[in-house]
């Protein structure tokens, strides 16, 4: 089997909500034998899906003539004589992440089987999830919550669904509900600030339950010292973790934090490859990784990732904000890692233009993911998402 073309979709939303900050990219990697296989970069969102493109324009070049069953050398190649990959960063690894997701899905389809399969096979039969990013609301569209009991009705809404936890940023947004250059969030921090975070959690706490969990989350929009000053207030609200008070690349700053914080610490967005997590890991600076399959180097990677973290008792919670494409291939190492921990529903997950996107619509049922069983990731772009798409060919 050879590798004949490279396709790239730039998609950018089916349906009502269009060219918005929302794209995502996606490969596909064509065979001789009529077998072709998805991957994503895990650039959707932020600045950064038109340097996605670009980057696999590149690397498309020295795959052409290549047999894709052999992901592993495909990977080292990509990695260690494009000059750039060992250097890693998000566009690099992007790039690599999306066609070596690719491989996976036509070696899965080739033999027959689920990649979860290839993987060494299911460590669990169902998968618990998540409403991540109930700030921006739950439900099509999107909202930027304000008042604590916009927090909380959104936070009942999602565990009426099923959901038995949600995560939050709760400094997104000022208190005014505009934009405030009082609302600083790096220094010191205010009162103002302070107890709008804590009045947020607290009304979510206190909607919920003691039984449901909150993940707090900061986008690393706090520094070392601002993030000690939430972390202590929200310690009495018994949140599952904390993910990324602070730089994602910042070592120490990370391990100060765990230190005189009462909440394990998660991180891993923005972190990039077995090289990326190493002293994270041998510092202990991390209780949770989130490796994102689209921007850590695809699951040839993020596997050895997570078998790096089960050494140091680390568990995964890989990161998820892409479209349907990146959800099947998460599923897909989520079910065969021992350290798996619970899987990333992001709001956009639940959203007509997403899901109209691909080929299956995989939602959780009752708060768990059941693993898809299709050969490969299981998941497709819809006639209609590469018809809408913005489209390159690599021949």
């Amino acid at each position: 089997m050879k590798i004949t073309s490279v396709n790239i979709f730039q998609l950018s939303g089916i349906g009502p909500v269009k060219e918005g900050a929302w794209k995502p990219v996606v490969v596909r990697v064509n065979t001789d034998e009529g077998i072709s296989g998805y991957g994503e970069v895990g650039l959707s969102y932020g600045a950064g899906s038109n340097a996605g493109v670009g980057m696999i324009k590149d690397l498309a070049r020295r795959i052409i003539g290549l047999d894709p069953i052999n992901n592993e050398k495909i990977w080292e190649s990509l990695f260690r004589t494009t000059f750039w990959g060992m250097g890693g960063g998000a566009v690099v690894f992007g790039g690599i992440s999306g066609i070596d997701i690719a491989l996976w899905d036509i070696k899965g389809k080739a033999l027959g089987v689920p990649v979860y399969k290839l993987l060494g096979g299911k460590t669990r039969d169902k998968l618990r999830a998540y409403a991540a990013q109930i700030q921006f609301g739950w439900e099509e569209e999107r909202r930027f919550l304000v008042r604590p009991e916009e927090y909380a009705e959104t936070a009942l809404k999602a565990v009426e669904e099923g959901f038995t936890c949600v995560k939050v940023d709760p400094i997104k947004f000022p208190i005014n509900g505009v934009s405030s250059s009082d609302w600083h969030t790096r220094g010191l921090l205010t009162h103002e600030v302070l107890r709008g975070a804590v009045d947020r959690v607290k009304a979510i706490r206190e909607a919920v339950g003691p039984a449901v969990d909150i993940i707090v989350e900061m986008h690393a929009s706090t520094d070392t010292n601002t993030a000690i000053q939430i972390g202590r207030v929200l310690e009495e609200f018994n949140c599952l973790y904390y993910e990324e008070p602070v730089h994602p690349l910042n070592v120490d700053s990370m391990l100060e934090i765990a230190r005189n914080v009462k909440i394990p610490i998660a991180s891993g967005e923005r972190i990039y490859s077995r090289w990326g997590y190493k002293e994270f890991l041998e510092k202990r600076a991390l209780h949770i990784i989130q490796p994102d399959l689209g921007l850590a180097g695809g699951i040839t990677e993020v596997k050895k990732i997570c078998d790096m973290a089960n050494i140091y008792d680390v568990a995964v919670q890989c990161h998820n904000a892409g479209s349907p494409i990146s959800v099947a291939a998460t599923l897909q190492l989520e079910a065969a890692i021992p350290n798996f921990f619970i899987h990333e529903h992001h709001v956009s997950s639940i959203r007509e233009e997403s899901i109209r996107m691909c080929k299956y619509n995989y939602q959780p049922k009752n708060g768990y993911f059941e693993i898809p069983d299709l050969p490969g990731i299981g998941q497709e772009l819809s006639e209609e998402a590469i018809q809408e798409a913005a489209k390159i060919i690599i021949e």
